[in-house]
């Protein structure tokens, strides 16, 4: 390996003895490395969590022709001219292929012709086709622990000539939020520094920005976005802030984090405390309007509000109810009554006859039936005992018993 490649890469090991992390797959990685025949397999983890280098370790362990490619690299044309003598093909990032480049994979790898192992980062449930999956064993790997890269960070620095503090150390790993890569480029970064900066303070100052940036359309994206919503649903605060940070400070968009916030305030705030949609509606239109970074603070006072607003769901059980009911038999004939006699045909039917204007009696209310005869007395709306649904609802309470003596 050349001095001048990338220390990730001179420190790619070269047996599974060597390779620091994921301790869940090794009795899987020892039983592939002894089976007579290497199945086609897919490694699924985030970036830097040794899927490429298990990929290399198995398939060289074989003693096959391998060959390996990206996938943003290769179109159909370039890999039939690959394959070409190829026993097993490495392709990194398989979920960029189309459904198309996916189906290509399919007929070499029933007759056995080729054995592929691939790797991903995104969901292979949503990202790879169920055909192509069918035929893959996934092997998910998880982000590294600390302790996984201390090991590789000491190993980065000694390969690089350096020492480091344990302090520093513990930093690196933090910022490297389990990307072994990440880790070690930062070792490397730090090898390149005036000997008189190699101190703590002087490599806490001369590290660049690190931001845990986030794949928008990946795992993440998502996992960050449910546990800002149910931070908020669970009334914690600091829990939502933080994720709130999480999101944004990887550049989610600002957008998608203030729809998210909107439906929170709707589905989980609800009629417990009504002034929460109107301020989240607020806090879309004032990040549309002051953009970013300052839209953060719209954003945070939002979150917070929602966080430690009283909560009712019962607008959203409500309308699930109803939707149900609807979906099971279909929407049920509108009482004439209620139905507007708008032709003199309509009248002769009956449209809008024995209808009573509730705003002709006091209270504005007289007991009516409105649901469809078939409905008569059924409840979609359950009231939560929660903030301001109390009040609101103690008048509907009140007139809805007397309809029933009625």
């Amino acid at each position: 390996m050349s001095i001048l490649a990338p220390l990730p890469e001179r420190l790619r090991p070269a047996e599974l003895g060597l390779f620091v992390g994921q301790e869940h797959l090794r009795a899987k990685l020892d039983n592939l490395l002894r089976a007579e025949r290497l199945p086609s397999l897919l490694f699924f983890g985030p970036p830097g969590s040794g899927k490429s280098t298990l990929a290399l370790l198995l398939a060289r362990s074989h003693g096959r022709k391998v060959t390996r490619i990206s996938a943003p690299e290769a179109g159909i044309q370039q890999l039939r001219r690959m394959l070409s003598g190829t026993d097993v093909l490495i392709l990194d990032e398989l979920h960029r292929f189309s459904k198309a480049q996916q189906d290509f994979f399919l007929p070499l790898l029933e007759s056995g012709e080729l054995t592929l192992i691939a790797t991903t980062t995104e969901n292979p449930s949503f990202s790879i086709t169920a055909q192509l999956l069918s035929r893959l064993h996934v092997l998910r790997l998880r982000p590294l622990s600390r302790q996984d890269l201390a090991q590789l960070g000491m190993r980065g620095a000694e390969a690089m000539g350096f020492g480091l503090e344990p302090e520093t150390l513990e930093l690196l790993t933090s910022l490297s939020g389990g990307d072994a890569r990440t880790l070690l480029n930062l070792i490397e970064y730090i090898a390149a520094l005036p000997d008189e900066e190699k101190s703590h303070d002087g490599i806490k100052n001369a590290l660049p920005e690190m931001i845990a940036r986030h794949d928008k359309q990946g795992d993440k994206h998502y996992e960050l976005a449910s546990a800002l919503i149910k931070s908020i649903r669970g009334s914690d605060p600091d829990a939502a802030i933080y994720y709130l940070a999480c999101l944004l400070e990887g550049g989610e968009d600002p957008r998608f984090v203030c729809r998210r916030l909107i439906l929170s305030a709707a589905e989980d705030v609800g009629l417990a405390d009504p002034a929460a949609l109107p301020l989240a509606v607020a806090c879309h239109q004032a990040v549309e309007l002051v953009g970013m970074p300052e839209g953060y603070l719209p954003m945070a006072e939002t979150a917070l509000y929602l966080a430690m607003a009283r909560k009712s769901n019962s607008a959203y059980a409500a309308y699930v109810n109803a939707a149900r009911e609807v979906k099971a038999v279909g929407p049920a004939s509108v009482p004439l009554h209620l139905r507007n006699p708008s032709t003199r045909l309509q009248k002769e039917w009956g449209y809008g006859k024995g209808y009573q204007y509730p705003h002709n009696f006091p209270d504005a209310w007289v007991a009516q039936d409105y649901l469809p005869e078939a409905l008569a007395g059924r409840q979609f709306y359950f009231p939560k005992n929660a903030g301001a649904e109390v009040p609101h609802s103690a008048w509907w309470k009140k007139v809805a018993a007397q309809g029933k003596k009625k």
